[in-house]
């Protein structure tokens, strides 16, 4: 079986994700893309063959010769997408964050729960063969009792000023964070209660004036006791870096990595790699594969929004943390029993 899919959104990720679907998905065929600057669709549905260009999402959601829909749109767009997709009947898989706040993720989940359609979430790194590899090893108490998370997101550049605003993608924290949050929950098989949040404008001044920053330490505390560290930045000028790790009560797992020396000295050039989904293709393409298998097999995503919702929370408060110079519980943001 094939399954006939529409993309919308034609930015940096919903380039990749249609070189993925195109050239590593045999069980898809990408139909139509649509994207507010027509010429961008019309260019991406010539590379990847798709039968047609058009310059609204409703021109997708119209079309009865699809049954699934790639949202990778800015994220203030996604609850909305969602609702129109699922009204139409598509399966969806939306980039994260599911949306930027608890209400918006809410009106998603219902969206889709209640056209009874497929909604999966972005979060690749559930299907990258390390972190894959880490959580068997941790659910098989091969590390003892998860105690310590720590993970680094680093990229090389801030983003452009209307994408930082937190109106438009929730800033530095939901923005890069919403994956961090996700893995930590994911790997270390427990709740967030509690977060703090220490950030601010150091490299790029300029992002002050639409609320942002470049740089941020989010402090996490979970249900069981066990506390965990995201460090997030937007001047790593060396290249994309990413590392995680959980530490238990008889060893680690340690995911990426900068270098083997006792000593890595890093700056511009020394360590050339741009993030362009290189380093995650397999898991790009393994999302994705997963999402067409869930349509074909009429099987429930293992990325749920219940799961994206819980990531968004964390963002949220981490956000409010920021803000307010203080720890905020779950509980405080609408998280019933967290915190």
């Amino acid at each position: 079986m094939t399954v006939r899919v529409g993309l919308v959104g034609v930015g940096r990720m919903g380039s990749t994700l249609a070189r993925y679907l195109a050239n590593g998905v045999p069980e898809a065929k990408l139909v139509a893309i649509a994207d507010q600057k027509l010429e961008r669709a019309e260019s991406l549905a010539a590379q990847f063959g798709a039968e047609a260009a058009h310059s609204s999402p409703h021109q997708i959601f119209d079309r009865r010769d699809i049954e699934a829909v790639l949202l990778v749109t800015p994220s203030e767009t996604h609850p909305d997408l969602v609702e129109l997709a699922a009204r139409a009947g598509k399966h969806i898989f939306v980039e994260k964050p599911l949306a930027l706040t608890l209400e918006g993720c809410d009106r998603a989940i219902a969206a889709a729960a209640d056209a009874g359609v497929k909604l999966q979430v972005g979060f690749m790194r559930r299907f990258d063969l390390a972190y894959r590899t880490a959580r068997h090893e941790i659910e098989a108490g091969v590390i003892g009792r998860p105690v310590l998370f720590k993970s680094v997101n680093r990229d090389r550049e801030r983003t452009s000023l209307e994408f930082a605003r937190r109106e438009s993608s929730g800033g530095l924290i939901m923005d890069m964070g919403a994956h961090d949050f996700d893995t930590a929950r994911w790997l270390m098989g427990n709740e967030v209660v509690r977060v703090h949040s220490e950030g601010a404008a150091l490299a790029y001044p300029e992002l002050e004036q639409v609320g942002d920053i470049d740089n941020a330490v989010v402090s996490l505390k979970f249900a069981d006791g066990a506390v965990g560290n995201v460090d997030l930045s937007r001047n790593a000028v060396y290249g994309y870096d990413f590392r995680t790790e959980v530490l238990g009560t008889k060893g680690a797992v340690v995911i990426g990595g900068v270098g083997e020396a006792e000593l890595t000295v890093l700056s511009a050039g020394s360590r050339a790699q741009a993030y362009d989904g290189g380093r995650f293709e397999a898991a790009y393409i393994g999302e994705l594969q997963h999402f067409v298998n869930c349509v074909a097999r009429d099987e429930a995503p293992l990325v749920t929004g219940a799961e994206a919702r819980q990531a968004t929370a964390i963002a949220v408060a981490a956000n409010r943390s920021l803000d307010e110079g203080r720890a905020v519980h779950l509980h405080e943001i609408g998280q019933p029993g967290l915190g």
